[in-house]
């Protein structure tokens, strides 16, 4: 019984260690230094792969010993939920069309506040909402609509982990694009979404 929940905590520690390794600036830094000009064309898919191979360990073991059921969500609710993280799944590549330039080393790997680290250019989604791949993440696993116990320890650890890297994202960002950042953060919530209407005043911020 301890052991069923333990297994999955050590596969989602190895997880995030790999994960925070590979997103990290010295990783990034070795990367370019080995890759060169082809680093920004190669570390985003090479990277995804990593996050993909390396949790599928995870939802091995949650697949074969997901623990006691705490609740079922009954039709046709469970359906809306399944809804819900369908269009959740969609943020998140979206995200990255809608700031391809938040994603590229050479630009994180600049000085900071210069032009060689660009500018925010907030556009799409990001009108809305800080960190869509927060929002992404929460709700995809929170509107799983059966819950067991070893899911509610692991998904409660996610939340934890993809909070603290968002704050940690957002300290990168602060340092590349400075007090228009702030400013942002000021306008435009974390990962609740704001109205029509805030949108149309992050238009009037950008001119």
């Amino acid at each position: 019984m301890v052991s069923s929940k333990i297994t999955p905590i050590f596969s989602l520690a190895a997880f995030a260690v790999i994960h925070s390794l590979t997103a990290s600036l010295p990783f990034k830094r070795l990367i370019v230094r080995g890759l060169g000009s082809k680093a920004d064309r190669l570390y985003l898919p090479a990277y995804s792969l990593i996050a993909m191979l390396t949790i599928l360990p995870l939802v091995y073991q949650l697949y074969k010993n997901p623990g006691r059921v705490l609740y079922k969500i009954p039709s046709p609710w469970r359906w809306l939920m399944v809804g819900g993280q369908l269009i959740a799944s969609i943020i998140a590549p979206k995200a990255f069309l809608d700031a391809p330039h938040r994603f590229k080393i050479r630009s994180q790997l600049s000085v900071p506040q210069t032009p060689e680290a660009g500018s925010l250019n907030i556009r799409g989604i990001y009108r809305w909402v800080r960190d869509p791949f927060l929002l992404s993440g929460l709700v995809i696993i929170w509107l799983t609509p059966i819950m067991t116990v070893n899911l509610l320890v692991i998904y409660l650890l996610t939340t934890i982990y993809l909070y603290l890297g968002s704050l940690h994202w957002e300290s990168r960002l602060i340092a590349q694009f400075g007090d228009e950042y702030r400013e942002y953060q000021r306008r435009v919530n974390r990962f609740i979404p704001k109205s029509w209407k805030n949108a149309k005043d992050i238009d009037k911020f950008k001119e």
